[in-house]
């Protein structure tokens, strides 16, 4: 099915920063701060407070109740089967099986992307208009959290 992201952007966009920062929230509550070694890691792609990021290990990464908000999110990859990992602010969902210091590395980097943003709500419609215009492989804040990868 194709989907005109580009389109439903300005009202998915509120709805998405909503979905994230929810979700954030849950992870910072029941999530496991990083081991020590992960930490360092966590530092070495740029994070300024790795002691605030919180991990969720789950079976699949879930998915936004709001029917229009979930399509887009399938539709575009951005969440889905093949979808092992999801940043959110400081809070961070692996599925299990896939923990791994190059997806942790990817993650982290976009920990620091929010960071740097200052918020969800401030990083999230950059990240989803990177989505509209290049696509998610060559989205540049993907793009940057790959080239950030620890090698394993």
């Amino acid at each position: 099915m194709n989907f005109d992201l580009a389109a439903v952007l300005p009202l998915l966009t509120p709805k998405a920063i909503a979905w994230a920062e929810e979700r954030e929230s849950e992870i910072l509550l029941s999530g496991k701060a990083l081991p020590e070694e992960d930490l360092a890691l966590a530092m070495q792609v740029g994070v300024a407070n790795p002691e605030k990021i919180r991990l969720v290990f789950v079976t699949h990464l879930p998915l936004p109740a709001d029917p229009m908000l979930r399509q887009a999110a399938l539709a575009t990859g951005l969440l889905g089967p093949n979808m092992i990992g999801l940043t959110l602010g400081y809070g961070i969902y692996i599925c299990n099986g896939h923990n791994s210091a190059r997806l942790l590395s990817h993650e982290c980097r976009h920990v620091h992307q929010y960071e740097r943003a200052g918020s969800i709500a401030t990083y999230l419609p950059k990240y989803l208009q990177q989505i509209v215009e290049f696509g998610y492989t060559d989205a540049p804040y993907e793009v940057d959290a790959r080239a950030h990868e620890a090698v394993t």
